[in-house]
Protein backbone atom coordinates (compact mmCIF):
# COMPACT_ATOMS: atom_id res chain seq x y z
CA UNK A 1 0.00 0.00 0.00
CA UNK A 2 2.78 2.94 0.60
CA UNK A 3 4.93 1.78 -2.53
CA UNK A 4 4.14 5.03 -3.94
CA UNK A 5 5.04 6.73 -0.67
CA UNK A 6 8.17 4.58 -0.24
CA UNK A 7 9.15 5.61 -4.10
CA UNK A 8 8.71 9.32 -3.48
CA UNK A 9 11.57 9.49 -1.31
CA UNK A 10 15.01 10.56 -2.49
CA UNK A 11 16.47 7.82 -0.35
CA UNK A 12 16.02 5.11 1.85
CA UNK A 13 14.75 6.03 5.33
CA UNK A 14 16.95 5.01 7.78
CA UNK A 15 16.05 3.43 11.10
CA UNK A 16 15.54 6.61 12.98
CA UNK A 17 13.51 8.05 10.34
CA UNK A 18 11.25 5.28 9.20
CA UNK A 19 11.20 1.86 11.18
CA UNK A 20 10.82 3.21 14.74
CA UNK A 21 6.91 4.81 15.21
CA UNK A 22 7.40 4.79 18.93
CA UNK A 23 6.58 7.26 20.72
CA UNK A 24 9.03 10.80 21.26
CA UNK A 25 9.42 13.48 23.94
CA UNK A 26 7.08 16.41 23.78
CA UNK A 27 8.39 19.66 24.06
CA UNK A 28 8.11 23.53 22.80
CA UNK A 29 9.84 24.55 19.42
CA UNK A 30 10.17 27.61 17.50
CA UNK A 31 7.92 28.59 14.91
CA UNK A 32 7.97 30.25 11.96
CA UNK A 33 5.25 33.05 11.51
CA UNK A 34 2.37 32.27 9.20
CA UNK A 35 -0.88 33.35 11.28
CA UNK A 36 -1.70 35.64 8.58
CA UNK A 37 -2.46 31.90 6.50
CA UNK A 38 -5.80 29.93 7.14
CA UNK A 39 -6.60 26.73 5.62
CA UNK A 40 -9.87 26.56 5.61
CA UNK A 41 -13.03 26.25 2.81
CA UNK A 42 -14.20 29.37 1.52
CA UNK A 43 -17.65 28.92 2.43
CA UNK A 44 -16.99 26.93 6.13
CA UNK A 45 -17.14 28.83 9.31
CA UNK A 46 -13.09 29.38 10.63
CA UNK A 47 -12.67 32.43 8.81
CA UNK A 48 -10.89 33.10 5.53
CA UNK A 49 -7.47 33.18 4.40
CA UNK A 50 -5.61 36.81 4.43
CA UNK A 51 -4.20 37.77 1.74
CA UNK A 52 -1.08 36.71 0.83
CA UNK A 53 1.59 39.38 1.04
CA UNK A 54 4.23 39.96 -1.82
CA UNK A 55 7.70 40.25 -0.53
CA UNK A 56 8.76 42.82 2.09
CA UNK A 57 10.19 46.46 0.43
CA UNK A 58 13.85 45.47 1.55
CA UNK A 59 13.42 42.28 -0.99
CA UNK A 60 16.63 42.46 -3.20
CA UNK A 61 14.18 41.03 -6.09
CA UNK A 62 13.39 44.02 -8.53
CA UNK A 63 10.12 44.46 -9.19
CA UNK A 64 9.09 46.42 -12.05
CA UNK A 65 5.88 49.55 -11.24
CA UNK A 66 3.36 47.10 -12.92
CA UNK A 67 4.29 44.28 -10.53
CA UNK A 68 6.55 41.77 -12.96
CA UNK A 69 9.33 40.16 -11.29
CA UNK A 70 13.19 40.03 -13.41
CA UNK A 71 14.32 36.73 -13.81
CA UNK A 72 17.55 35.34 -11.57
CA UNK A 73 20.99 33.65 -12.79
CA UNK A 74 21.16 30.14 -12.12
CA UNK A 75 23.14 28.40 -9.51
CA UNK A 76 25.64 27.25 -11.82
CA UNK A 77 26.36 30.65 -12.91
CA UNK A 78 27.24 32.43 -9.99
CA UNK A 79 30.07 31.53 -7.49
CA UNK A 80 29.44 29.21 -4.97
CA UNK A 81 30.20 32.01 -1.63
CA UNK A 82 26.92 33.39 -3.56
CA UNK A 83 25.02 30.69 -3.46
CA UNK A 84 22.80 31.04 -0.26
CA UNK A 85 22.11 34.65 -1.40
CA UNK A 86 21.05 33.82 -4.65
CA UNK A 87 18.66 31.03 -3.26
CA UNK A 88 17.59 33.85 -0.52
CA UNK A 89 16.53 35.81 -3.40
CA UNK A 90 14.86 33.30 -5.75
CA UNK A 91 13.05 32.20 -2.53
CA UNK A 92 11.40 36.06 -2.35
CA UNK A 93 10.75 35.65 -6.09
CA UNK A 94 8.23 32.67 -5.45
CA UNK A 95 6.67 34.38 -2.57
CA UNK A 96 4.65 36.12 -5.19
CA UNK A 97 1.64 35.05 -6.01
CA UNK A 98 -0.62 35.00 -9.06
CA UNK A 99 -4.30 34.44 -10.52
CA UNK A 100 -4.43 30.86 -12.76
CA UNK A 101 -8.26 31.30 -13.33
CA UNK A 102 -6.55 33.58 -15.86
CA UNK A 103 -4.44 31.64 -18.49
CA UNK A 104 -3.36 34.78 -20.38
CA UNK A 105 -2.20 37.34 -17.41
CA UNK A 106 1.27 37.27 -16.25
CA UNK A 107 2.60 34.55 -18.38
CA UNK A 108 5.55 35.37 -18.12
CA UNK A 109 5.98 35.84 -14.87
CA UNK A 110 4.17 32.71 -14.01
CA UNK A 111 6.84 30.87 -15.86
CA UNK A 112 9.79 32.43 -14.23
CA UNK A 113 8.60 31.65 -10.99
CA UNK A 114 7.96 28.05 -12.12
CA UNK A 115 11.69 27.82 -13.26
CA UNK A 116 12.99 29.38 -10.42
CA UNK A 117 11.05 26.71 -8.03
CA UNK A 118 12.31 24.15 -10.15
CA UNK A 119 15.87 25.31 -9.84
CA UNK A 120 15.28 25.96 -5.75
CA UNK A 121 14.19 21.75 -5.94
CA UNK A 122 17.05 20.51 -8.29
CA UNK A 123 19.32 22.97 -5.34
CA UNK A 124 18.12 21.16 -2.58
CA UNK A 125 18.01 17.55 -4.22
CA UNK A 126 21.52 17.69 -5.47
CA UNK A 127 23.01 18.30 -2.15
CA UNK A 128 25.13 21.36 -3.92
CA UNK A 129 25.67 22.82 -0.03
CA UNK A 130 24.22 23.04 3.51
CA UNK A 131 21.16 25.48 3.35
CA UNK A 132 21.71 28.33 6.18
CA UNK A 133 19.05 28.10 9.04
CA UNK A 134 18.31 31.96 7.44
CA UNK A 135 17.31 30.19 4.73
CA UNK A 136 15.89 27.37 6.06
CA UNK A 137 13.57 30.14 7.82
CA UNK A 138 12.20 32.01 4.73
CA UNK A 139 12.20 29.11 2.73
CA UNK A 140 9.28 27.08 5.17
CA UNK A 141 7.53 30.39 5.20
CA UNK A 142 7.89 30.68 0.79
CA UNK A 143 6.25 27.19 1.36
CA UNK A 144 3.56 28.68 3.88
CA UNK A 145 2.50 31.76 1.56
CA UNK A 146 1.87 29.45 -1.44
CA UNK A 147 0.40 26.17 -0.13
CA UNK A 148 -1.40 27.25 3.28
CA UNK A 149 -4.85 28.64 1.53
CA UNK A 150 -8.19 29.30 1.35
CA UNK A 151 -9.24 26.24 -0.39
CA UNK A 152 -12.72 26.23 -2.53
CA UNK A 153 -15.86 25.71 -1.45
CA UNK A 154 -16.40 21.99 -1.88
CA UNK A 155 -19.05 20.91 -4.93
CA UNK A 156 -21.69 19.90 -3.15
CA UNK A 157 -21.64 23.69 -1.00
CA UNK A 158 -21.42 25.22 -4.80
CA UNK A 159 -24.83 23.66 -5.64
CA UNK A 160 -26.22 24.04 -2.33
CA UNK A 161 -26.85 20.16 -2.81
CA UNK A 162 -26.44 17.87 0.63
CA UNK A 163 -27.47 14.89 -0.90
CA UNK A 164 -24.96 14.68 -3.82
CA UNK A 165 -23.07 11.03 -3.36
CA UNK A 166 -19.60 11.69 -3.01
CA UNK A 167 -18.43 8.82 -4.70
CA UNK A 168 -19.84 10.66 -7.75
CA UNK A 169 -19.09 13.78 -7.30
CA UNK A 170 -15.79 15.38 -9.77
CA UNK A 171 -12.71 16.10 -8.23
CA UNK A 172 -11.70 20.01 -8.53
CA UNK A 173 -8.48 20.33 -10.14
CA UNK A 174 -6.39 23.50 -8.71
CA UNK A 175 -5.40 25.28 -11.69
CA UNK A 176 -2.49 26.31 -9.85
CA UNK A 177 -1.58 22.80 -9.36
CA UNK A 178 1.57 23.70 -11.96
CA UNK A 179 3.68 25.67 -8.91
CA UNK A 180 1.91 23.98 -6.18
CA UNK A 181 3.09 20.24 -7.27
CA UNK A 182 6.62 22.07 -7.33
CA UNK A 183 6.55 23.82 -3.60
CA UNK A 184 5.27 20.47 -2.53
CA UNK A 185 8.55 18.72 -4.25
CA UNK A 186 10.67 21.27 -2.04
CA UNK A 187 8.64 20.83 1.21
CA UNK A 188 9.22 17.22 0.19
CA UNK A 189 13.29 17.19 -0.79
CA UNK A 190 13.68 19.15 2.51
CA UNK A 191 12.01 16.85 4.87
CA UNK A 192 13.90 14.15 3.20
CA UNK A 193 17.18 15.32 2.72
CA UNK A 194 19.67 13.52 4.56
CA UNK A 195 21.79 17.76 4.79
CA UNK A 196 18.12 18.66 7.26
CA UNK A 197 19.29 18.69 10.90
CA UNK A 198 15.87 18.16 12.48
CA UNK A 199 17.03 19.78 15.78
CA UNK A 200 16.99 22.90 13.35
CA UNK A 201 13.88 22.28 10.51
CA UNK A 202 11.44 21.25 13.95
CA UNK A 203 12.10 24.98 14.76
CA UNK A 204 9.87 25.95 11.60
CA UNK A 205 8.15 22.71 10.68
CA UNK A 206 6.57 22.83 13.95
CA UNK A 207 3.01 22.20 15.79
CA UNK A 208 1.10 25.01 13.79
CA UNK A 209 2.62 23.82 10.19
CA UNK A 210 1.57 20.27 10.80
CA UNK A 211 -1.68 21.29 11.47
CA UNK A 212 -2.23 23.66 8.37
CA UNK A 213 -0.81 21.10 6.21
CA UNK A 214 -3.19 18.11 8.02
CA UNK A 215 -6.43 21.06 6.90
CA UNK A 216 -4.80 20.93 3.58
CA UNK A 217 -5.82 17.18 3.64
CA UNK A 218 -9.30 18.35 2.57
CA UNK A 219 -8.65 19.41 -0.65
CA UNK A 220 -10.86 17.75 -3.12
CA UNK A 221 -7.53 17.84 -5.76
CA UNK A 222 -6.35 14.18 -5.70
CA UNK A 223 -2.81 15.00 -6.80
CA UNK A 224 -2.63 17.61 -3.68
CA UNK A 225 -3.41 14.92 -1.28
CA UNK A 226 -1.01 12.12 -2.81
CA UNK A 227 1.73 14.74 -2.16
CA UNK A 228 0.56 16.09 1.63
CA UNK A 229 -0.08 12.00 2.34
CA UNK A 230 3.69 11.18 1.27
CA UNK A 231 5.02 14.40 3.04
CA UNK A 232 3.00 13.61 6.22
CA UNK A 233 4.11 10.14 6.04
CA UNK A 234 7.64 11.48 6.45
CA UNK A 235 7.73 14.03 9.19
CA UNK A 236 6.20 11.61 10.95
CA UNK A 237 9.11 9.38 10.79
CA UNK A 238 11.70 11.81 10.53
CA UNK A 239 10.50 14.39 13.57
CA UNK A 240 10.07 11.83 16.34
CA UNK A 241 8.85 14.99 18.79
CA UNK A 242 5.66 15.33 16.77
CA UNK A 243 4.48 11.80 16.57
CA UNK A 244 1.95 12.01 19.48
CA UNK A 245 0.48 15.39 18.32
CA UNK A 246 0.27 13.95 14.38
CA UNK A 247 -1.94 10.81 16.05
CA UNK A 248 -3.82 13.07 18.29
CA UNK A 249 -4.33 15.69 15.31
CA UNK A 250 -5.90 12.80 13.01
CA UNK A 251 -7.63 11.18 15.76
CA UNK A 252 -9.45 14.85 15.78
CA UNK A 253 -10.05 14.81 12.40
CA UNK A 254 -11.68 11.59 12.07
CA UNK A 255 -14.44 12.34 15.37
CA UNK A 256 -15.15 16.08 13.46
CA UNK A 257 -15.65 13.47 10.27
CA UNK A 258 -17.35 10.52 12.38
CA UNK A 259 -19.93 12.60 14.63
CA UNK A 260 -20.39 15.93 12.51
CA UNK A 261 -19.65 16.26 8.65
CA UNK A 262 -19.57 12.85 7.15
CA UNK A 263 -17.74 15.18 4.46
CA UNK A 264 -13.70 14.99 4.46
CA UNK A 265 -11.87 14.80 0.82
CA UNK A 266 -8.91 12.79 2.84
CA UNK A 267 -9.70 10.27 5.23
CA UNK A 268 -8.64 7.42 2.37
CA UNK A 269 -5.06 9.15 2.16
CA UNK A 270 -5.11 9.40 6.14
CA UNK A 271 -5.77 5.52 6.44
CA UNK A 272 -2.77 5.23 3.92
CA UNK A 273 -0.69 7.12 6.72
CA UNK A 274 -1.79 5.33 9.83
CA UNK A 275 -1.45 2.07 8.05
CA UNK A 276 2.20 2.35 8.06
CA UNK A 277 2.49 3.95 11.84
CA UNK A 278 0.39 1.00 13.38
CA UNK A 279 2.86 -1.48 11.83
CA UNK A 280 5.46 -0.21 13.57
CA UNK A 281 3.98 0.46 16.81
CA UNK A 282 5.83 -1.52 19.31
CA UNK A 283 4.28 -4.69 21.54
CA UNK A 284 2.70 -4.81 24.09
CA UNK A 285 0.51 -2.27 22.60
CA UNK A 286 -0.31 0.70 24.86
CA UNK A 287 -3.51 1.72 25.89
CA UNK A 288 -3.79 4.92 23.85
CA UNK A 289 -3.74 3.10 20.60
CA UNK A 290 -6.44 0.54 22.25
CA UNK A 291 -9.04 3.69 22.54
CA UNK A 292 -7.68 4.41 19.38
CA UNK A 293 -8.69 1.49 17.62
CA UNK A 294 -12.13 1.57 19.39
CA UNK A 295 -13.10 5.33 19.77
CA UNK A 296 -11.88 6.57 16.02
CA UNK A 297 -11.30 3.17 13.62
CA UNK A 298 -14.61 1.11 14.01
CA UNK A 299 -16.62 4.09 14.29
CA UNK A 300 -15.41 5.33 11.13
CA UNK A 301 -17.64 2.39 9.88
CA UNK A 302 -20.64 4.27 10.48
CA UNK A 303 -20.57 7.07 7.73
CA UNK A 304 -22.39 6.56 4.80
CA UNK A 305 -19.37 6.83 2.39
CA UNK A 306 -17.47 4.20 3.86
CA UNK A 307 -16.84 2.78 0.84
CA UNK A 308 -14.87 5.40 -0.39
CA UNK A 309 -11.78 4.20 2.31
CA UNK A 310 -12.61 0.95 3.33
CA UNK A 311 -9.78 -0.87 1.77
CA UNK A 312 -7.85 1.62 4.01
CA UNK A 313 -9.73 1.36 7.17
CA UNK A 314 -9.87 -2.38 6.70
CA UNK A 315 -6.41 -2.81 6.36
CA UNK A 316 -5.75 -0.87 9.50
CA UNK A 317 -8.21 -2.51 11.84
CA UNK A 318 -6.86 -5.46 10.69
CA UNK A 319 -2.95 -4.52 11.28
CA UNK A 320 -4.32 -3.70 14.61
CA UNK A 321 -5.49 -7.77 15.22
CA UNK A 322 -2.13 -9.07 13.61
CA UNK A 323 -0.30 -7.32 16.40
CA UNK A 324 -2.52 -8.04 19.25
CA UNK A 325 -4.74 -10.95 18.50
CA UNK A 326 -6.40 -10.48 21.54
CA UNK A 327 -8.16 -7.51 20.14
CA UNK A 328 -10.15 -9.60 17.71
CA UNK A 329 -13.25 -9.59 19.62
CA UNK A 330 -13.54 -5.95 20.24
CA UNK A 331 -13.06 -5.60 16.39
CA UNK A 332 -15.94 -7.92 15.47
CA UNK A 333 -18.47 -6.77 18.23
CA UNK A 334 -17.62 -3.24 16.78
CA UNK A 335 -18.35 -4.33 13.28
CA UNK A 336 -21.33 -5.59 14.48
CA UNK A 337 -22.46 -2.67 16.25
CA UNK A 338 -21.97 -0.98 13.26
CA UNK A 339 -23.15 -3.18 10.97
CA UNK A 340 -25.40 -1.79 7.81
CA UNK A 341 -29.19 -2.30 7.94
CA UNK A 342 -30.44 -1.46 4.45
CA UNK A 343 -27.02 -0.54 2.62
CA UNK A 344 -26.07 -4.06 0.57
CA UNK A 345 -22.68 -2.85 -1.01
CA UNK A 346 -22.07 -1.80 2.61
CA UNK A 347 -22.88 -4.99 3.65
CA UNK A 348 -20.54 -6.76 1.29
CA UNK A 349 -17.89 -4.84 2.32
CA UNK A 350 -18.09 -5.87 5.98
CA UNK A 351 -18.44 -9.15 5.12
CA UNK A 352 -15.07 -9.38 3.19
CA UNK A 353 -13.56 -7.17 6.06
CA UNK A 354 -15.08 -9.76 8.68
CA UNK A 355 -13.06 -12.22 6.81
CA UNK A 356 -9.84 -11.07 7.18
CA UNK A 357 -10.27 -10.22 10.64
CA UNK A 358 -11.50 -14.07 11.39
CA UNK A 359 -8.21 -15.07 9.36
CA UNK A 360 -6.33 -13.78 11.78
CA UNK A 361 -8.56 -14.72 14.85
CA UNK A 362 -7.74 -17.06 17.51
CA UNK A 363 -10.00 -20.14 18.94
CA UNK A 364 -10.01 -18.32 22.32
CA UNK A 365 -11.26 -15.15 20.93
CA UNK A 366 -13.22 -16.76 18.33
CA UNK A 367 -15.93 -18.36 21.00
CA UNK A 368 -16.33 -15.04 22.72
CA UNK A 369 -18.29 -13.57 20.17
CA UNK A 370 -19.20 -16.57 17.98
CA UNK A 371 -22.94 -16.57 18.59
CA UNK A 372 -23.72 -13.19 17.80
CA UNK A 373 -21.38 -13.40 15.09
CA UNK A 374 -23.19 -16.27 13.31
CA UNK A 375 -26.79 -14.86 13.83
CA UNK A 376 -25.72 -11.88 11.70
CA UNK A 377 -23.80 -14.00 8.97
CA UNK A 378 -27.64 -16.06 9.34
CA UNK A 379 -29.37 -13.26 8.77
CA UNK A 380 -26.63 -12.21 5.44
CA UNK A 381 -27.11 -15.72 3.91
CA UNK A 382 -30.75 -15.15 3.95
CA UNK A 383 -30.35 -11.26 2.55
CA UNK A 384 -32.65 -11.19 -1.03
CA UNK A 385 -29.50 -9.69 -2.29
CA UNK A 386 -27.67 -11.90 -4.49
CA UNK A 387 -24.27 -10.63 -3.09
CA UNK A 388 -25.11 -10.58 0.30
CA UNK A 389 -25.91 -14.09 0.74
CA UNK A 390 -23.27 -15.30 -1.89
CA UNK A 391 -20.32 -13.16 -0.22
CA UNK A 392 -21.21 -14.79 3.34
CA UNK A 393 -20.95 -18.24 1.93
CA UNK A 394 -18.31 -17.34 0.52
CA UNK A 395 -16.55 -17.64 4.44
CA UNK A 396 -16.80 -21.30 4.24
CA UNK A 397 -14.12 -21.20 1.34
CA UNK A 398 -11.78 -20.22 3.77
CA UNK A 399 -9.97 -23.09 5.75
CA UNK A 400 -9.07 -21.30 8.88
CA UNK A 401 -12.71 -20.14 9.35
CA UNK A 402 -13.96 -23.65 8.41
CA UNK A 403 -11.60 -25.51 10.99
CA UNK A 404 -13.03 -22.65 13.42
CA UNK A 405 -16.05 -23.42 12.69
CA UNK A 406 -15.38 -27.27 12.96
CA UNK A 407 -14.29 -26.85 16.61
CA UNK A 408 -17.35 -25.19 17.48
CA UNK A 409 -20.06 -26.63 15.55
CA UNK A 410 -21.97 -27.75 18.65
CA UNK A 411 -22.80 -23.81 19.10
CA UNK A 412 -22.85 -22.52 15.54
CA UNK A 413 -24.59 -24.88 13.41
CA UNK A 414 -27.90 -24.42 15.58
CA UNK A 415 -27.41 -21.25 14.86
CA UNK A 416 -27.39 -21.23 11.12
CA UNK A 417 -29.31 -24.35 10.21
CA UNK A 418 -32.84 -22.57 9.79
CA UNK A 419 -31.04 -20.06 7.66
CA UNK A 420 -29.51 -22.76 5.29
CA UNK A 421 -32.59 -24.87 5.00
CA UNK A 422 -34.50 -21.55 4.47
CA UNK A 423 -32.02 -20.80 0.82
CA UNK A 424 -32.34 -24.28 -0.43
CA UNK A 425 -36.33 -24.20 -0.18
CA UNK A 426 -37.27 -20.52 -1.63
CA UNK A 427 -34.27 -18.60 -2.53
CA UNK A 428 -34.20 -16.89 -5.83
CA UNK A 429 -30.60 -16.94 -6.91
CA UNK A 430 -29.30 -20.27 -8.39
CA UNK A 431 -25.78 -19.46 -7.21
CA UNK A 432 -26.45 -18.88 -3.46
CA UNK A 433 -28.83 -22.05 -3.75
CA UNK A 434 -25.71 -24.18 -4.87
CA UNK A 435 -23.43 -22.41 -2.67
CA UNK A 436 -26.20 -23.19 0.28
CA UNK A 437 -26.07 -27.22 -0.91
CA UNK A 438 -22.41 -27.64 -0.48
CA UNK A 439 -21.72 -25.76 3.00
CA UNK A 440 -25.18 -27.88 4.06
CA UNK A 441 -23.18 -30.98 2.58
CA UNK A 442 -20.32 -29.54 4.93
CA UNK A 443 -21.86 -29.69 8.05
CA UNK A 444 -23.49 -33.09 7.36
CA UNK A 445 -20.27 -34.63 6.39
CA UNK A 446 -18.22 -32.68 9.66
CA UNK A 447 -21.10 -34.01 12.20
CA UNK A 448 -23.95 -36.68 11.22
CA UNK A 449 -24.96 -36.91 13.94
CA UNK A 450 -25.53 -33.08 15.38
CA UNK A 451 -27.20 -32.66 11.88
CA UNK A 452 -29.70 -35.07 12.31
CA UNK A 453 -30.39 -33.37 15.67
CA UNK A 454 -30.69 -29.81 13.69
CA UNK A 455 -32.47 -31.40 11.20
CA UNK A 456 -35.13 -33.12 13.77
CA UNK A 457 -35.34 -29.52 15.67
CA UNK A 458 -35.83 -27.41 12.66
CA UNK A 459 -39.04 -30.37 11.73
CA UNK A 460 -40.27 -29.93 15.11
CA UNK A 461 -40.10 -25.81 15.20
CA UNK A 462 -41.78 -25.96 11.75
CA UNK A 463 -44.26 -28.01 13.23
CA UNK A 464 -45.27 -26.09 15.79
CA UNK A 465 -45.32 -22.79 13.98
CA UNK A 466 -47.46 -24.22 11.83
CA UNK A 467 -49.93 -24.62 14.44
CA UNK A 468 -49.61 -21.77 15.74
CA UNK A 469 -50.35 -20.52 12.19
CA UNK A 470 -53.40 -22.51 11.96
CA UNK A 471 -54.35 -21.76 15.75
CA UNK A 472 -53.97 -18.31 14.92
CA UNK A 473 -55.91 -18.56 11.35
CA UNK A 474 -58.93 -20.16 13.16
CA UNK A 475 -59.28 -17.63 16.06
CA UNK A 476 -59.60 -15.11 13.36
CA UNK A 477 -62.16 -16.96 12.10
CA UNK A 478 -64.39 -17.50 15.03
CA UNK A 479 -63.71 -13.64 15.92
CA UNK A 480 -65.10 -12.89 12.29
CA UNK A 481 -68.18 -15.01 12.96
CA UNK A 482 -68.99 -13.58 16.29
CA UNK A 483 -68.32 -10.60 15.12
CA UNK A 484 -70.96 -10.82 11.87
CA UNK A 485 -73.70 -12.70 14.59
CA UNK A 486 -73.36 -9.72 16.59
CA UNK A 487 -74.27 -8.04 13.81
Amino acid sequence: MFNKIIKRGHRKVSKSEGADYGYGPSRSSGSVSTSNVVVNHASRPGGLASSVQAPSTNSVVAAAPSGTIENLPLFRDVPVTERQNLFLRKLQICCFQFDFTDTLKMVREKEIKRQTLVELVDYIQSGSGKITETNQEEMVRMISINIFRCLPPASHENTGSENVDPEEEEPYLDPSWPHLQLVYELLLRYVVSSDTDTKIAKRYIDHSFVLKLLDLFDSEDPREREYLKTILHRIYGKFMVHRPFIRKAINNIFYRFIYETERHSGIGELLEILGSIINGFALPMKEEHKLFLVRALIPLHKPKPVALYHQQLSYCIVQFVEKDYKLADTVIRGLLKYWPVTNCQKEVLFLGELEEVLEATQAAEFQRCMVPLFRQIARCLNSSHFQVAERALFLWNNEHIVSLIAQNRNVILPIIFEALEKNIKSHWNQAVHGLTVNVRKMFLEMDADLFEECQRQYAENEAKAQERAEQRELTWKRLAAAAAQGG
